[in-house]
């Protein structure tokens, strides 16, 4: 069979190729595992069959169609950005959406109906000629499309005003793995859909266009810095901002290492990662430094950990506030007044303008480590705030005994926020060092989950991961293969990705709490399904604590009817995006079996399992427990963001159809 002339017959006018140049380029993603490997002198090891450059979304369908036919693999293709393996297309025909660039803006709403394949910083730029912006703003904007940000679940830099691109969405049109187009709505109070396609890797579908809210362009902003003693002062003055209502679009902590390169102004690469930009004898004698403190991590990381403080000197906290001119000074101004009172000291605007001004430079450091021999990658992990000191002993600890560790914390809630590891190492040869990265993230991701961490923040899964999935989602990996079955009935869809080949280690079995449970640290709750409201609201009432409902619920409805009707007098996520309604759950399916989804502030593991149970009316399962963000009473909101939009479209047609496969699908052990 001559798959490139088949394909050209399917999609005729597209492009289709199979040369070999093709094949190697579209081999992989920059996962840093297979950076080693290319170092090495493996640079293909999983080439596609095939590269076809589709023109619109029949065009997609048309290809997924053919391929579902035949039994033949596809993944979807943006930038090829990711770094967790999500691509790896092994005798499978890619499908690159990047002549799908098109986008119509609607102002009235304001939103934006895009294709994916927008790279992520022309569209921004375009939009914001228009007065406009979607807000999100991740560190690889410069090469990273629309598309690949739903599928892998991203985060933008400002995601403590506008939240993470899940919290943007207000519809994605798909298609299915059997090639059947399907439009899916954002809705509360019934089935919504699309939190199970942000997030899925390319493993339900291929995402041909979407909907994405709109903010008008900030007309202002406000810049400030502070300093802390210690990185848990400092997130702790992360928490009480936003437990006050506080929502600064940028909110970044970093640790003394990184406050200290920031203060030298080294927003870029170090100099010893260009060594081509010194004399020779002195480069070399550079690298050489550099790679043997890298060869003895644990000894470099304690005399880090021990200049933390007296040498280093503290944290900084950068923040910045936008939108109108006097709400943001307004917020900035009630900013400082609450950190001065957590023993900030005021760094003034200028650390926060420097960072603002080179916020993307740090996606372009990693070339220079690995040409130097070493290797460099990140790790973002997220908890709730009372579990967030032990993730970040935790994971620093594993990760210090085989690379050079720092980190940040860049994307905070209410409940919760998400720490950014960065580290390098090195090894004897590649061989070496695959090993030695191999053992970092085993090492790493098992610290995660011990702590009470979610795997992934905002990366995604990919293949980096998967084999841990389990460790977290426990029961949740088998309903994501199932969702998956529903909608791509052949697993021709981006097999290998996101769910493990063999199941792993389950999660540890623990004794069931007791309930209530009230984390006022974290303004979290946890209740029993059968727990009626008015109890509920009672309980909480005693610790000064509320669900903050719009109207007076039914005090007789329980949590798990609460939940299975959509949340009805929840606050509207349109107009506070960064805070969430459920941090995590407990269910039982109609089958009887039983799911657990810990609690954490966002999470990036696959599909969004709690949209197979909010406004679902029980049709998979029934909610056993959940745990619920709160607030206290009296204490501001947050600005509200208007949004126009219908937040309860009519479920009909083929979004019915794809409601009625998943159902069907989940009751099948």
């Amino acid at each position: 069979m001559d798959l490139t002339r088949e394909l050209a017959h399917v999609v005729p006018g597209a492009r289709v190729s199979a040369a070999p140049s093709d094949r190697i380029a579209y081999a992989r993603d920059l996962w840093p595992r297979r950076l080693i490997e290319v170092r090495a002198g493996r640079p293909a090891e999983h080439p596609p069959r095939a590269v076809v450059w589709p023109r619109s979304t029949d065009e997609v369908a048309r290809v997924v169609r053919y391929c579902h036919e035949r039994g033949i693999p596809i993944v979807p293709f943006g930038a090829g950005s990711g770094v967790c393996g999500a691509v790896e297309p092994d005798a499978s025909v890619v499908i690159d959406l990047k002549d799908m660039a098109g986008f119509h803006i609607d102002a009235e709403a304001p939103l934006i109906d895009v294709e994916p394949g927008a790279m992520g910083i022309t569209l921004e730029e375009d939009i914001q000629a228009r007065g406009f912006t979607i807000g999100h703003f991740p560190s690889s904007i410069l090469c990273s499309t629309v598309g690949g940000w739903l599928a892998a679940r991203g985060a933008g830099q400002c995601s403590g005003l506008y939240g993470k691109i899940e919290d943007m969405v207000v519809s994605a049109e798909c298609v299915l793995g059997d090639g059947e187009v399907v439009e899916l709505q954002r809705r509360f109070g019934g089935p919504n859909m699309v939190p199970l396609v942000i997030g899925s890797e390319g493993t339900l579908g291929v995402i041909t266009r979407t909907k994405l809210r709109l903010h008008r362009a900030p007309a202002a902003r406000a810049y400030g810095a502070f300093s802390f003693p210690t990185i848990e002062a400092g997130w702790d003055a992360l928490r009480v901002l936003f437990q006050a209502g506080l929502r600064p679009a940028v909110a970044r902590l970093y640790d003394p290492i990184d406050s200290a390169l920031m203060r030298q102004g080294t927003v870029k690469a170090p100099v010893v990662a260009r060594p081509q930009a010194l004399p020779k004898k002195r480069s070399t004698r550079l690298v050489s430094v550099l790679r043997n403190a890298l060869r003895a991590p644990r000894a470099l990381n304690a005399v880090i950990e021990a200049a933390e403080g007296n040498l280093l000197g503290g944290c900084t906290l950068v923040l910045v506030f936008e939108g109108e001119s006097e709400a943001a000074h307004s917020d900035l101004e009630r900013a400082t007044l609450l950190c001065r009172e957590l023993d900030g000291a005021l760094l003034g605007e200028g650390p926060a303008r420097r960072w603002f001004q080179h916020r993307y430079g740090v996606s372009y450091r990693q070339s220079p480590v690995f040409r130097l021999g070493a290797f460099s990658d990140t790790m973002e992990v997220a908890a709730p705030w009372s579990r967030l000191a032990d993730l970040y002993d935790g994971v620093r600890h594993a990760l210090g005994e085989h690379v050079l560790v720092m980190a940040h914390l860049s994307h905070a809630y209410p409940d919760g926020c998400s720490i950014y590891f960065t580290f390098s190492g090195v090894g004897k040869d590649d061989d070496d060092a695959l090993a030695i990265y191999e053992r970092a993230w085993r090492d790493a991701l098992g610290a995660a989950i011990a702590a009470g961490g979610t795997l992934s923040h905002h990366h995604g899964v990919g293949r980096s991961k998967a084999p841990r999935l389990g460790e977290e989602l426990g029961f949740g990996v088998e309903l994501i293969r199932r969702v998956m079955r529903a909608w791509d009935p052949a697993g021709i869809c981006n097999p290998g990705a996101l769910t493990p080949r063999e199941d792993g280690p389950a999660p540890q079995a623990t004794p069931p709490p007791t309930l209530p449970q009230i984390d006022e640290h974290s303004l979290l709750a946890r209740f029993s399904g059968d727990t009626p409201l008015g109890v509920a609201h009672e309980l909480l009432a005693r610790s000064g604590l509320e669900l903050g409902l719009s109207e007076p619920p039914d005090p007789s409805l329980t949590i798990a009817r609460f939940i299975a009707e959509g949340l009805p007098g929840a606050p509207d996520p349109w107009s506070d995006p960064v805070a969430q309604p459920i941090a995590g759950f407990d269910a039982t399916l109609s089958t009887g079996e039983q799911l657990s989804v810990r609690p954490s502030p966002r999470r990036a593991v696959g599909p969004d399992l709690s949209s197979l149970f909010v406004g679902a009316r029980e049709a998979v399962g029934s909610i056993d427990g959940a745990t619920l963000t709160v607030r206290r009473r009296g204490a501001p909101a947050a600005r509200q963001l208007p949004f126009h939009r219908d937040r309860h479209p009519k479920l009909e047609g083929p979004e019915q159809n794809a409601w009625e496969r998943l159902v069907r699908a989940a009751h099948k052990k």
